[in-house]
């Protein structure tokens, strides 16, 4: 996941987080996990674009993952100046 995040949107800060121990017993929770996620992804291909059209493309960069057993991501998707704007905090 975070090599095809990397390659599609060239991030400046990258944070993939497997929470899917946290779901254990909810939908979409797999015994092996990997189904729910946490990403944080700044870069300069959001610039311009909506909070939907940044999640949108994050979607359609991981639908073979969402097809394979993904269930869930929790994005925080934000441009550098934004990122710079809250200091650089996550």
């Amino acid at each position: 996941m975070a090599a095809l995040l990397r390659q599609h949107f060239t991030p400046e800060r990258l944070q993939v987080a497997d929470e899917s121990s946290r779901h254990a017993g909810h939908a979409g929770a797999a015994p092996g996990g990997e189904t729910h996620y946490r990403l944080l992804i700044v870069s300069h291909v959001f610039r311009g674009q909506s909070r939907v059209a940044r999640s949108r493309s994050v979607h359609a960069v991981l639908s073979d993952e969402f097809a394979g057993g993904l269930h869930a991501l929790e994005m925080t998707l934000r441009t550098p100046e934004e990122q710079a704007a809250l200091g650089g905090k996550s």
